[in-house]
């Protein structure tokens, strides 16, 4: 994997052949000596089922959630996360038949990285609108990327709930989906619930309680994703980031919120605060974004709103990346859309004949988890020292 990730940095001339040899320290150290251990979501499948999508049993949740299992590293490595994909969920119709809702091929990798403690989340819920929903509702997917900082557990709050308030509204709605307040009504209820939560202290604990009194101090960014069958809708709050891949150009769906931003910063100055440069801009000297969730003592100068994009699905969509910005501060726009793109290109059938429906998803899954893995390892080669979280969803139309 480190021979194909150099490979295709060197393509753009941005890294030295790994064949060339050299005296840094840095360059003698190889990817395969930083392990990475995949933690499997569900239970894995009979030999003879290895082909077919994993399908989730009738009697479970249907919006069941792949589990971010990641651990923060150890001297040994580095530990990330892969998560197996449930692209086909079990739904009832009108008729109370059991029919089933595709979800696109996607990849999952979260890595601590370089450092001491994992803070990001990732929550992918397929088909997550299954319940009290239109029929063609279901076909909404969920992805988002939370990066937390300060402490992880507003980011996990963000995981455990932000899809079921999205949910919510979505019900709320019914046939009218005014996406853009929408998103904003659940990223301010989601807000709301970070803060009762700050001031009371009473159903989780965490390892800032034994550094303050009260967690105000403590925030995460997000960008979710909803995929629908005709549109794209983004919202991002901080400086994670989404990219949609088309006609092999990157489209950006979400712009960063960060501090010297020229409309953030006369925003946080219109609120009295001030952005002072320290190791760069930073609101107040403290916080490198300039919208989070959480984050109550940064209030009203760090807001939790959204900005919003909705995206017409297109024929030439190639595929969606969602990550952190321990990627994006290291990896370009284009250079992910083209590993994603060579990963993605790589599990084309050979044979020119028409593959069956399973083995093209699996096809699917693995270009993926591939381009999530690669993009997660090309991140910490070019010395990311954040904790780097990527999510790949395949956007191709079935031919």
């Amino acid at each position: 994997m480190a021979g194909i990730c150099c490979g295709v940095v060197g393509e753009a001339g941005e890294t030295p052949s790994p064949t060339k040899s050299t005296s840094r320290p840095f360059a003698r150290r190889s990817l395969d000596q930083l392990p990475l251990k995949y933690i499997a979501g569900v239970a894995i499948p009979p030999p003879e089922n290895r082909r077919k999508r994993q399908k989730l049993d009738q009697g479970a949740s249907p919006a069941r959630e792949c589990e971010n299992a990641v651990q923060s590293s150890e001297s040994k490595g580095i530990e990330a996360v892969s998560f197996p994909n449930c692209t086909k969920v079990p739904t009832l119709d009108s008729t109370k038949a059991v029919v089933e809702e595709e979800c696109p091929g996607y990849g999952v990798t979260s890595v601590c990285g370089r450092r001491r403690d994992m803070e990001d989340a990732v929550s992918v819920h397929p088909s997550f609108c299954l319940e009290n929903c239109d029929q063609d509702q279901k076909g909404f997917h969920f992805f988002a990327v939370f990066d937390g900082h300060g402490c992880s557990h507003v980011a996990t709050m963000c995981k455990e709930r932000l899809h079921e308030i999205v949910k919510e509204e979505i019900n709320e709605a019914k046939e009218n989906l005014e996406w853009e307040s929408m998103m904003k009504n659940s990223f301010a209820r989601m807000d709301e619930e970070v803060l009762r939560w700050s001031k009371t202290n009473e159903t989780r604990t965490c390892r800032c309680e034994l550094q303050t009194p009260r967690c105000d101090a403590v925030g995460s960014t997000a960008v979710v994703a909803v995929v629908t069958p005709d549109k794209i809708i983004v919202a991002n709050c901080g400086d994670s980031r989404a990219v949609l891949c088309r006609n092999s150009v990157p489209v950006p769906l979400s712009d960063d919120h960060k501090p010297d931003r020229p409309d953030e910063l006369l925003r946080i100055q219109d609120a009295g605060g001030r952005v002072i440069y320290w190791d760069g801009p930073r609101v107040l000297g403290v916080l490198a974004m300039s919208r989070a969730i959480g984050d109550n003592y940064l209030k009203p100068y760090v807001i939790s709103e959204p900005e919003v994009t909705v995206t017409e699905r297109s024929d030439k969509d190639e595929c969606l990346i969602l990550g952190s910005d321990g990627l994006w501060d290291t990896v370009q726009n284009d250079t992910a859309c083209k590993v994603a793109r060579m990963c993605l290109n790589a599990q084309k059938p050979s044979s020119p004949s028409s593959p069956g429906r399973e083995l093209a998803v699996d096809w699917s899954d693995k270009g993926c988890s591939d381009a999530s893995i690669l993009l997660t390892k090309l991140a910490l080669v070019r010395h990311s020292s954040d904790n780097v979280s990527v999510v790949v969803v395949d956007l191709r139309r079935d031919e």
